[in-house]
């Protein structure tokens, strides 16, 4: 076994045979989600977070391998390559260290050092930096050099102070404790720029802002580092020590090199140099190090929180086959409208306008009727954006007046549906509609499905992370595919209404083999078994075995094809068909009957229990779908804008972000508002995922309310006294309520959820987001 191996089992806490196993799945083109649902007895069950994590951490530490041999290499080319160095080499278990490491012998632009190196400096600075006793002056006067341009004393003094101050700042253990004591015990101070003081009002809690760097929170990291790049703020970072007293990291230095002032004659001199090298090297260096490294943790943890708020999201609760009319808001340009039917293909547009300037309202209302009695609309799915709540009022209106007309309105997320409208995309699943109708028709399928439908739209396009545009591009995407392939195979596709785009986060897919799936199911209408998959190009025996047990045919001849059991165990199922002497048919639901059933008794070589349980699970619920019941929040009558609202109202919202600092709640004011980690619960909240997730249906209460900057605080708390009136929803019968959608994100927008974070104008709940 390698020594990545055992390093990840390690960090992974499971056995070493684990690792191995599922090193060699991965190696091998197995996919994350497969190894997790289909082969739990060769990795004794890790699940897809522990295989998530084990994989990045593989490719780290063969990145790392990789870059240990090639600098081995170059140091060996050099000539320079040391027993002792080697060893040093090898033992470096991070990028970091071993950078340090070659920094000596890494290939650079010519120095000071090197030009004083080769004018002979090098052993006056070797004599210098190990004999305190020895006079300066007098032993660089046997070192002049005046072709070399050392033809003085302190020219000559210089050259050596330049060399120590190179090996000093190449040391790559003093970097690693004075990195240790950055880490420990800097702080990060910003400072406004002069002159911009009104141009960065946004940033204005932190024009004189300082805290330690490693207690600061990620979001308040990257606000601070936003505002840097801006050009409003200026960062710097240091240790804290009393004015007149050596710098921590001077102290460090000197121990490390023995350098005191004890009087000899060479003390001073060579205080001077250490002190020099840290303000002009050391100091930069280690500064420039903490932000680096303090952006690194931050941009991971949002990068995290991102993925955890999109997983959410993907995995919504979907309103499932039904009619649905999608609504995409406009004054102006009009409500955009499409009809589409249970399979989500469409069957109705048009463009309306009940606002001004044209005022059509009546109008409108008599075609928003037709519609919905003419294809049996069962939902209306209105986009959160502009004019939403103006057309919720007019579709409430409709169905009033129309009360045979039995359709269900929800207001849903629209965050991406223009990104989707004109993308190629849509250009190809929707030729014959103009850009503006596709969005609706975006709409109104989320609703249906919105795993099925936000897999069309990049992800840092919904609007649910923090400083999304601040991360690194390659990791934030690495992490996002990651998740989206994850809740996909969680769910399971439909081979026969998929869209490419679906079909492409199958495990083992990829655009180019979903898009040959799509062509085969249009030649021959559709497919009747799984086993016909191997019929379609470019699908081999390995794609095959990725991607079978992910796809379901609900209408098929074999009822095993809509479960998750995979093809290859099949025989298993029929084992125990056997035993019982049954028809597929005839057992699928019967939990009494499962229950009864030993699975030890249908284990083989190749299928273990682990296989056989969810074999057995399957059968008793086939093709269970992970997410929750279907169901929305009501907003409150009469509750239409931030000037509506009033402090201790109780509304129902929807949350649409959850960050590290609080949670963003939809309470129907096309404004989201805040509610602090402080104002999550009535205990102690520490993560704010632990009490709330993206559409999640909360009653809150509003704290305050800023109109000038377009904030409303809110907390979930009880409340322990009687508060101002709470506004009511307009009662709704409970077989409805229970039919309602959850609510999902609305769009991110300048100056909204990516702002630095609330100030303290707001309520002190508010205020205290800064300082935790």
């Amino acid at each position: 076994m390698s020594t990545i191996e055992t390093r990840i089992a390690q960090e992974l806490g499971v056995a070493p045979r684990q690792v191995m196993a599922a090193v060699a799945l991965l190696d091998a083109g197995a996919t994350v989600p497969f190894i997790a649902r289909y082969r739990k007895e060769l990795t004794d069950g890790l699940d897809d977070t522990q295989l998530r994590r084990l994989e990045e951490r593989l490719g780290y530490l063969r990145e790392l391998e990789a870059r240990r041999e090639a600098i081995l290499s170059s140091i060996a080319e050099q000539g320079k390559l040391s027993a002792e160095l080697e060893e040093k080499l090898r033992a470096a278990d991070t990028k970091q260290a071993l950078e340090d490491l070659y920094l000596p012998y890494r290939p650079k632009r010519r120095t000071k050092a090197m030009i004083a190196r080769e004018a002979g400096l090098e052993p006056l600075a070797d004599a210098l930096a190990n004999d305190p006793l020895a006079e300066p002056e007098s032993l660089a006067a046997t070192y002049l050099n005046p072709e070399a341009g050392f033809a003085d004393v302190k020219a000559v003094l210089e050259g050596a102070r330049q060399i120590l101050a190179e090996r000093y700042a190449e040391d790559a253990d003093l970097l690693a404790e004075l990195r240790a004591l950055f880490e420990r015990e800097a702080h990060v101070h910003s400072r406004v720029v002069e002159g911009k003081e009104s141009e960065g009002a946004k940033f204005r809690d932190w024009f004189d802002h300082h805290e330690p760097i490693a207690a600061i929170p990620s979001h308040r990291a990257l606000a601070l580092l936003r505002g840097r790049n801006e050009g409003v703020l200026r960062l710097s970072v240091d240790v804290p020590h009393e004015e007149g007293s050596p710098h921590p990291a001077l102290t460090v230095l000197a121990r490390r090199y023995g350098l005191a002032d004890q009087g000899r004659p060479a003390d001073r001199w060579r205080l001077d140099t250490a002190r020099w090298a840290w303000a002009t090297k050391l100091s930069v260096h280690l500064e420039l190090d903490a932000l680096n490294r303090m952006r690194e943790r931050a941009g991971e943890e949002a990068i995290r929180v991102f993925g955890r708020n999109l997983k959410e999201l993907l995995l919504a609760a979907p309103a499932g086959a039904r009619v649905t009319m999608g609504i995409d808001p406009g004054i102006r340009t009009g409500i955009k409208v499409a009809v589409v039917d249970a399979t989500g293909r469409v069957i109705a547009t048009d463009t309306l306008y009940p606002f001004e300037p044209r005022r059509h309202y009546e109008p409108t209302i008599a075609a928003l009727a037709a519609l919905i009695a003419q294809h049996g609309v069962e939902l209306i799915a209105i986009g959160n954006g502009t004019a939403s709540r103006e057309t919720e009022r007019l579709v409430a209106e409709c169905l009033a007046r129309h009360p045979e007309l039995r359709a269900q309105k929800v207001v849903v997320s629209e965050a991406g549906a223009s990104v989707y409208s004109a993308s190629e995309l849509a250009a190809q699943e929707l030729p014959e509609l103009d850009v503006s109708l596709r969005g609706a028709v975006s709409i109104a399928r989320r609703l249906q499905d919105p795993l099925a439908e936000l897999v069309k739209i990049d992800p840092k396009s919904i609007g649910i992370g923090q400083y999304q545009h601040d991360l690194d591009a390659t990791q934030l995407s690495r992490t996002l595919d990651a998740v989206v392939e994850d809740c996909v195979n969680a769910v399971g596709v439909d081979l026969n209404t998929a869209s490419p785009a679906l079909l492409a986060r199958v495990s083992g897919l990829n655009r180019s083999i979903a898009e040959e799936i799509v062509a085969w199911r249009q030649r021959h209408g559709g497919f009747r078994r799984r086993e016909q998959l191997r019929e379609v190009p470019r699908i081999g025996p390995r794609t095959f075995e990725q991607a079978a047990g992910f796809l379901r045919i609900p209408e098929g001849d074999d009822p095993l094809d809509a479960s998750a059991v995979h093809p290859e165990a099949y025989p298993v199922v029929r084992r125990i068909l056997q035993r019982i002497g049954k028809d597929v048919r005839e057992v699928l639901g019967q939990r009494a009957l499962i229950e009864t059933l030993d699975p030890a008794e249908f284990t083989d070589e190749r299928f273990g229990l682990p296989t056989v349980r969810d074999i057995l699970a399957e059968l008793v619920k086939p093709g269970r779908d992970p997410r929750p019941e279907f169901r929305t929040a009501r907003f409150a009558e009469g509750i239409e804008s931030l000037e509506d609202l009033r402090p201790g109202q109780w509304l129902e919202g929807v949350v649409t972000n959850v960050t590290n600092f609080g949670a963003f709640i939809d309470i129907g004011v096309h404004q989201d508002g805040l509610a602090h980690v402080s104002e999550l619960s009535d205990r102690f909240v520490r993560d704010p995922h632990e009490v709330v997730k993206p559409g999640q249906i909360v009653r809150v209460r509003v704290l305050e309310v800023d109109l000038e900057r377009r904030r409303i605080a809110l907390s979930l708390k009880k409340e322990r006294t009687e508060a101002a009136p709470t506004a009511q929803p307009r009662a709704e019968p409970a077989a409805k309520e229970a039919r309602r959608p959850a609510k999902a994100a609305k769009p991110a927008k300048p100056g909204r959820r990516e702002s630095p974070a609330p100030e303290s104008a707001l309520a002190q709940a508010l205020a205290r987001a800064l300082e935790r």
